[in-house]
C-alpha cells in the first residue's frame, strides 16, 4: 500500500535536492561584476527619487485593494471545478452555483458602493 507513494516522495526529494543545490551553488557560479547601475533600484527606466510616503507608510487602500483582488480571484477559482463537473451535478449544482455567484456579486456591489474600488 505504501509503495504507491514512493514516486511522490521521490519527486519531493528530487525537488528539495534541486532547490538546495541551486541555492548553495549560485553564489559560486554566478557573475561577480557589480557596478553602481546594477545595484541601484530599477523603476522602469526612471531614476529613483526619494519620495517619502505619507507618514512613512503605504495607504490602507493599497492593502484593501490587494486583499479584494485575492478574495475575488480565489472565488473565481472555485468556478473551475464546477465547470468540469457541471453535467454530473445537474440542477442542484446549477442552483448552488447561482447562489455562489449571487453572493460574489453582492459582495462586489457592496465594495463598489462603499468606494473600495476607487483609487483616488
Amino acid at each position: 500500500m505504501l509503495s504507491m507513494y514512493v514516486p511522490i516522495v521521490g519527486l519531493f526529494a528530487l525537488a528539495a535536492a534541486f532547490a538546495l543545490f541551486s541555492v548553495t551553488v549560485a553564489p559560486y557560479v554566478g557573475p561577480r561584476r557589480y557596478n553602481r547601475a546594477k545595484l541601484a533600484a530599477y523603476e522602469c527606466g526612471i531614476e529613483p527619487a526619494d519620495q517619502p510616503l505619507v507618514g512613512g507608510r503605504f495607504p490602507v487602500k493599497y492593502y484593501l485593494t490587494a486583499m479584494l483582488f485575492i478574495v475575488f480571484d480565489i472565488e473565481i477559482v472555485f468556478l473551475y471545478p464546477w465547470a468540469v463537473a457541471n453535467d454530473a451535478l445537474g440542477v442542484f449544482g446549477l442552483v448552488e452555483m447561482v447562489v455562489f455567484i449571487g453572493t460574489v456579486f453582492i459582495a462586489y456591489a457592496y465594495v463598489w458602493r462603499r468606494g473600495g474600488l476607487d483609487w483616488d
